[in-house]
C-alpha cells in the first residue's frame, strides 16, 4: 500500500507543480485546479469529436498547434459548453490572466472545464482565484492529491496512476490523473485526463504515442454511451530527466508504460460510473476485423438491457445476443458462442444448458466478464463499462 506522502499521479514525474482551491463556483469543495510545468513541457492532446463542443476544447485545439504547455487550469462545476462567443472569450480571458500571472505566452496555457452545460462561467471568480492558486503551487503529494480531487464532479473517488520505466539512457517516470463518472463514451479522449512524464520526447513522437495510447485505453470505456462536450486528454513531457525517447526500442518501452497508465485510469472511470456497483468487461472475438469487434462490443456495453440485467444479477444471455445482433455487423447468429466468466451460456447461438444459478453467480460478482466469439476471424475488442442502477437516474435527475 502506498504511503500517504508518496506521489501517485501527475507529480510523480519530475518538473511539475500543482494546486487546487475553491474560487466560489462550488459552495465549499475545490473547484479550480492548476497543473504547471515551470520550464515548459512538450504537449500532446486529444479531444472530443462531439459536434456540440465546449469553448475550452476549441481554445486548446488552437494552443496545441504551438506544441508547448506551461500550464493547464481546470475549473469544475461549469462546463462552459453551449455558451457561444462569450464562452470562448471567457476561456481566452482565463488563459490570458494565467499567462500574465506566470509570465508566459498565452498559447502555452491550456484550459479545461467540467460541469453543467449551458451556463456562462462565473469569470470574475475564476480570474480572482488565479493569483491565489499560483501562490499555492507545490511539488508535493498533498498538492497532487488535492489536484486529483479538485477536478472531480459526480465522481466518488479520485483516479491516479503511475509507472517508472528504464530506457537505454536511464529511467523516466509517467503519472496521470483523470475525472469521469457519467456522460462517458469517449471518442478520442476521456472526460478530462492529464498525464505527465519527465522523459525528453519530441512533440511529433509524443502525439503519435499518446494518440495510440488513448485509442487503446480511454476509447474502450463507456458508462452510458454519451460522448461529452468537453472530452480532453493531455500528455505533458517536461524533459527534466534528460532521458530521450528516440530509438524504436525506447519508444516501445515508453509506450508500454504509458498505455498501462492510461488503461488503469480508463478502468477506474468505468468502476466509478455514476451509481455503479459492478465493473464489466465485454470482449468480442472472432470478428472479421478489430473495427467490427469494436462496434459489437460497444453496442453490448452500452445496452441498458444488458447493464440492468447485470445490476440485478439476472444472467439473461439473450439480451447480449440481441444487442450484438443489432450492432449492424453481419455474422452468422448460429455460429456464436457466449461466455459469462468461464461458463458457456450460449453455444451456436442457442442455450448451452448451463444452469441459471451458476451463471447468476457470475453476475453477482463485483467484476463481471462477458466474452462473445462470433466467428473464426482475427478481429477482437474489449470494452470496459459498468452496470446501470437506480443511482444513475438519481444522480442525473438532481444534477442541475
Amino acid at each position: 500500500m502506498a504511503k500517504k506522502n508518496e506521489k501517485q499521479g501527475v507529480l510523480y514525474p519530475m518538473g511539475f507543480m500543482a494546486a487546487s482551491i475553491n474560487c466560489g463556483i462550488k459552495e465549499s469543495k475545490n473547484d479550480l485546479t492548476l497543473l504547471v510545468c515551470p520550464t515548459g513541457a512538450t504537449v500532446a492532446g486529444t479531444f472530443t469529436k462531439n459536434l456540440c463542443c465546449a469553448a475550452p476544447v476549441e481554445l486548446c485545439k488552437e494552443h496545441l498547434k504551438g506544441g508547448v504547455c506551461r500550464a493547464i487550469i481546470v475549473n469544475s462545476g461549469n462546463a462552459n459548453a453551449a455558451t457561444g462567443e462569450r464562452g470562448y472569450e471567457d476561456a481566452l480571458a482565463t488563459a490570458c490572466k494565467l499567462s500574465e500571472t506566470l509570465g508566459c505566452p498565452v498559447n502555452e496555457v491550456f484550459v479545461s472545464s467540467t460541469g453543467c452545460i449551458g451556463k456562462f462561467l462565473p469569470l470574475d471568480k475564476i480570474l480572482s482565484g488565479i493569483p491565489k492558486i499560483v501562490l499555492s503551487l507545490e511539488d508535493s503529494a498533498a498538492a497532487e492529491e488535492a489536484a486529483a480531487q479538485g477536478i472531480l464532479t459526480t465522481d466518488l473517488v479520485k483516479k491516479q496512476s503511475k509507472r517508472e520505466v528504464t530506457l537505454s539512457k536511464g529511467k523516466v517516470r509517467i503519472g496521470g490523473m483523470c475525472k469521469g463518472s457519467g456522460m462517458i463514451a469517449p471518442n478520442m479522449a476521456t472526460m478530462l485526463a492529464y498525464v505527465t512524464t519527465d522523459a525528453a520526447v519530441s512533440q511529433e513522437v509524443l502525439q503519435e504515442l499518446f494518440s495510440k495510447a488513448v485509442k487503446a485505453s480511454f476509447n474502450h470505456v463507456s458508462v452510458d454511451g454519451d460522448t461529452s462536450t468537453n472530452d480532453s486528454a493531455f500528455l505533458l513531457a517536461s524533459g527534466i530527466s534528460n532521458v530521450p525517447v528516440k530509438t524504436k526500442k525506447d519508444q516501445a518501452l515508453f509506450y508500454k508504460a504509458l498505455e498501462e497508465v492510461c488503461i488503469e485510469l480508463a478502468k477506474d472511470i468505468a468502476r466509478d460510473g455514476e451509481g455503479a456497483t459492478k465493473f464489466v468487461e465485454v470482449t468480442v472475438e472472432g470478428a472479421k476485423s478489430d473495427a467490427d469487434a469494436e462496434v459489437i462490443a460497444k453496442t453490448i456495453a452500452n445496452s441498458p438491457l444488458v447493464k440492468t440485467s447485470i445490476c440485478g444479477g439476472d444472467p439473461n444471455w439473450g439480451r447480449i445476443l440481441a444487442a450484438a445482433g443489432r450492432a449492424g455487423i453481419p455474422y452468422d447468429q448460429y455460429g456464436v458462442d457466449l461466455y459469462m466468466g468461464n461458463l458457456i451460456a450460449a453455444k451456436g447461438g442457442m442455450n448451452a444448458g448451463t444452469p441459471r444459478e451458476k451463471l447468476a453467480k457470475v453476475y453477482r460478482q463485483k467484476e463481471v466478464k462477458v466474452r462473445l466469439v462470433i466467428g473464426k476471424g482475427k478481429g477482437s475488442f474489449t470494452a470496459w463499462t459498468c452496470d446501470m442502477t437506480h443511482g444513475y437516474i438519481d444522480i442525473n435527475v438532481d444534477y442541475t
